[in-house]
């Protein structure tokens, strides 16, 4: 329990409330306000913006500071230093492996890429130009119906499977969307590759001839996939955990999950990037939308510069331009147009005083835009590829919650319709 207390005086309550005060590892301070309810009362936050409605190990954002940690490990450590795999590991177990305990997980995941083979009729009920987003949220959802021998989420070991499941056939399934998009056969996993490698194989290689995917476009991969891997809790994560406190099984919470991240204020912000470059249209016309961006009367704003969450900088976008650059020269790509915009507007972010005072550097999501932009990824497929690398997060913060003790999620609001009323009969309206 905590010695410190709040003291709360409400008019018309003759004593005052007083209410714990918690503190974190690091970060701020947070005030139990339980005990209003039985005061009758509830506190009012839209957006949940000042709640903490969950007790967390994994992640940690101090956006003041451009700080992102797992499992206590700076973010760009992790992106520098290790891979998607040994990161899914940390925030699953809450330590980094030994060589041992990698190995062994790195073989599990990539014994569990396979799906059923009765999905790829699943898919068939699906239009061919359906979205992506569309496409997952229905397979993922549908994951239950196939592997409802890992259901049990009182059971640890249950709840490990679907981790792995879910870790290991996202890439698999979300290539599977790609391809029924341009209706292309499917492709099977190729178990002698790493995960991002797999990934790109699946996604771009055919049957009849072999993969050959080049190292930088794997590593520029894993390395989103790392950048997204978990932030705290955010619309999509706090979904997981709404819908894991009901008792769903694993499989529908992360379908929820990417139901979530489906909206353009959540994953669709690199999406909305190639949008902006595409509306721009010519490196002729930055100038006139940088005019347009700085006018507080005009709608227009550029995309992917600044964060919500992050008010100094991005901590991911450093690594992120590493990569984009990398990519860059590897596809010798010098002639695209929407590149050229973006390569243009990045230079303007990083030296134009008005961005620089404002804080308004390029985010991860500007980079990620270009990088998967360039290796040839259609803008509908960018949410999907989001979504891969965050399920990790998901169903970590999913396993926390229900290894620990919780309760069903229950939100309260501020009812102001009608007050209660007599039915009025049809013919006397």
């Amino acid at each position: 329990m905590s010695d410190r207390k709040a003291t709360l005086s409400i008019d018309g309550i003759d004593e005052a409330i007083e209410l714990p005060i918690y503190s974190g590892t690091i970060g701020p301070d947070v005030v139990d306000v339980g005990a209003l309810t039985s005061k009758g009362m509830f506190t009012y936050d839209p957006g949940f913006v000042s709640t903490a409605a969950c007790e967390s190990q994994i992640t940690f954002i101090d956006g003041g500071k451009g700080t992102l940690l797992h499992r206590g490990y700076p973010i760009d450590q992790l992106a520098n230093q290790s891979d998607y795999l040994e990161t899914c590991y940390l925030l699953l177990y809450g330590e980094l492996p030994s060589a041992e305990e990698k190995e062994t997980f790195v073989t599990t995941i990539t014994n569990h890429t396979m799906v059923h083979a009765q999905l790829a009729t699943f898919f068939n009920g699906f239009r061919r130009d359906a979205h992506p987003m569309a496409i997952m949220c229905g397979v993922v959802g549908a994951l239950s119906a196939f592997y409802h021998d890992s259901l049990d989420i009182n059971d640890a070991k249950h709840r490990e499977i679907a981790a792995h499941r879910l870790i290991a056939k996202m890439p698999t399934l979300a290539a599977m969307v790609y391809k029924y998009n341009i209706g292309q056969p499917f492709m099977y996993p190729d178990n002698s590759m790493d995960y991002a490698e797999n990934f790109l194989h699946m996604m771009f290689g055919n049957p009849c001839e072999p993969s050959n995917v080049s190292p930088v476009l794997a590593k520029a991969m894993d390395r989103i996939f790392i950048l997204h891997a978990d932030h705290e809790q955010n619309a999509s994560t706090s979904t997981v955990r709404l819908a894991g406190s009901s008792g769903a099984n694993p499989f529908a919470c992360i379908a929820a999950g990417i139901a979530a991240l489906w909206g353009p204020s959540h994953g669709g912000a690199n999406e909305a990037v190639l949008e902006m470059l595409e509306e721009i249209g010519d490196v002729y016309h930055i100038d006139e939308y940088v005019a347009r961006a700085k006018d507080k009367n005009d709608p227009f704003r550029l995309m992917g510069f600044g964060h919500r969450v992050y008010k100094n900088f991005d901590p991911r976008a450093k690594v992120m331009k590493e990569s984009a650059d990398e990519v860059l020269a590897e596809l010798g790509i010098e002639n695209d147009p929407l590149l050229a915009i973006a390569k243009r507007l990045e230079e303007i972010a990083l030296e134009d005083e008005y961005f620089i005072e404002k804080k308004l550097y390029p985010n991860v999501d500007f980079y990620s835009g270009i990088i998967l932009k360039a290796m040839g990824i259609p803008t509908s497929m960018f949410t999907v590829i989001f979504a891969v690398g965050r399920t990790v997060g998901w169903i970590a913060h999913w396993h926390e919650m229900i290894s620990g003790s919780y309760r069903i999620g229950r939100p309260r609001q501020l009812y102001t319709g009608y007050a209660q009323r007599d039915f009025t009969p049809m013919d006397e309206r």
